[in-house]
């Protein structure tokens, strides 16, 4: 047990975890926010979509430029710009609802801001970690724990959203989500962080994305596993969009059943993300990530099957685990494996191919959910994502028998 909070000794690393931990229930709550107020204003799905899509399409575009400012510049400078910007969007977002001076494209387009903001935001956050444990023997234990305290958030902000979308309306979400950027920026401003060494070659974004490339190019085992998150993530992670409609029109529900679903989503992937920091980084082989994709999209065809909210909970709960050991285990191992002066170039890759590619798997439900019908939507989502992650499992069995090398460090980039 105390094993698994190793990396919290370091100070920069404490401070983090703490601003994050509150701010991130915010960010969770919104985000259920956001998806009620539209759907309950549209009956669209497609709408719903729509707005999902411009809240993560930012992040492929700009993916690239935001792994080049990481590693260009100071990592921890971008993530206060960042979280200051994001408490602009929200506090917008809040004045707009509780006004009434709101309409889905002001949501859309702020959604599209905040998108805009996080395809620099991620970036930086994903490759500041290393910057915060002085020991990288503790390096894999802190990122366990980082998707540790993600999944909190994501247990406890839909739970508490469900509650005051209940009782209060959407309103009140926005507004805690603005008041919790304060913890975030106040946790940032405590830290001691040791310039980086100033380096030689700045390389802009299109240079950077190519040499991105080129360093995974020599390591195709996390080549692999960045391609099969690109893959899961289009066919499979996008089910979240849809879970208003579950609640609302496949379950007869309400605000509540709609936390429900997210919240024992966020416990399933909590379990997960404790399991992988109780384990030694040496426990976290190749194979797990495959077989928690499977278990993933397994679990979400029974969630798609499931004829009452019972069976779906808990086979929503099963698919929060695999996804959340999927996620985090493609995070460690990427992190782990990484040289430091390509770390933000190639985590721009990594968020590309996990937030990137899921505003178009997002758009693709949406429209598919209008003709289809949700629940046949999310079966299909399962169906492909095992078909994907049974291809990557076949041909990739030699390949994972091993850890990847190192690639080599080019001489040109010291």
């Amino acid at each position: 047990m105390i094993s698994a909070f190793r990396s919290l000794a370091h100070r920069n690393f404490r401070l983090y975890y703490a601003g994050q931990s509150v701010s991130l229930i915010g960010t969770w709550m919104q985000r259920l926010a956001v998806g009620w107020l539209v759907y309950s204003q549209t009956h669209s799905a497609l709408l719903l979509g729509l707005v999902s899509f411009a809240g993560q399409i930012p992040t492929l575009l700009l993916a690239p430029y935001g792994g080049t400012v990481a590693d260009r510049y100071s990592r921890y400078r971008v993530l206060l710009i960042t979280q200051v910007a994001s408490l602009v969007q929200a506090s917008v977002l809040a004045w707009l609802v509780l006004s009434g001076h709101y309409a889905t494209w002001a949501v859309a387009g702020l959604s599209l801001l905040l998108g805009t903001i996080n395809a620099f935001d991620i970036p930086a956050r994903q490759s500041l970690i290393v910057e915060l444990v002085d020991d990288r023997a503790h390096l894999p234990n802190a990122i366990a724990l980082n998707s540790t305290m993600v999944n909190l958030a994501r247990l406890v902000g839909p739970a508490l959203a469900g509650l005051l979308l209940a009782r209060y309306g959407e309103g009140p979400c926005f507004v805690v989500n603005a008041v919790s950027f304060v913890a975030v920026v106040a946790s940032l401003l405590l830290m001691r962080i040791a310039p980086r060494p100033v380096r030689t070659h700045r390389p802009g974004a299109l240079e950077g994305l190519r040499e991105g490339w080129a360093y995974l190019r020599q390591a195709p085992a996390l080549r692999r596993q960045i391609l099969l998150m690109a893959g899961i993530s289009f066919c499979a992670m996008p089910f979240g969009t849809l879970l208003p409609v579950f609640a609302k029109d496949v379950f007869h529900g309400q605000a509540g059943t709609y936390g429900w679903l997210n919240s024992l989503s966020g416990l399933g992937a909590l379990t997960g993300a404790f399991y992988l920091a109780s384990q030694p980084a040496e426990a976290r082989r190749p194979q797990l990530i495959t077989y928690a994709a499977l278990g993933f999209c397994a679990s979400l065809v029974g969630f798609a099957l499931s004829p009452q909210l019972g069976p779906a909970l808990l086979f929503i709960t099963l698919g929060g685990t695999g996804m959340m050991l999927f996620i985090a285990g493609t995070n460690t191992a990427i992190q782990t494996n990484v040289a430091d002066h390509m770390r933000g170039r190639v985590l721009s890759y990594y968020v590309m191919a996990f937030q990137g590619v899921q505003p178009l798997g997002s758009l693709l439900v949406g429209w598919l959910a209008r003709h289809l019908g949700a629940p046949h939507t999310v079966l299909l989502q399962g169906a492909a994502g095992l078909a994907v992650g049974l291809a990557f499992w076949w041909t990739g069995r030699p390949a994972t028998a091993a850890p990847a090398p190192r690639p080599a460090v080019p001489a040109a980039h010291p």
